[in-house]
């Protein structure tokens, strides 16, 4: 397993379980519906970005680089 996933895991882990010693109300959906809609954005995100990263960029001539000025401007 990747090690940032592991903290990641036990960190929770343990803000979790300090709000629930010190009685501070928990930062997070108090019911599983909520939590999962929490891991499904989480996970929507994540997977639409890889996909969207893959694919070549289709609009790179609009883009300005270092001095603005684009490939199909005029100086």
């Amino acid at each position: 397993m990747n090690w940032r996933f592991c903290v990641g895991v036990l960190l929770a882990l343990a803000i979790g379980a300090g709000c629930r010693w010190l009685g501070v109300p928990v930062p997070a959906p108090p019911v599983l519906v909520g939590a999962l809609l929490v891991v499904a954005m989480t996970s929507g995100y994540t997977l639409t970005d890889k996909v969207l990263a893959s694919r070549p960029a289709r609009n790179a001539v609009n883009c300005g680089g270092p001095t603005g000025q684009t490939q199909g401007s005029r100086s």
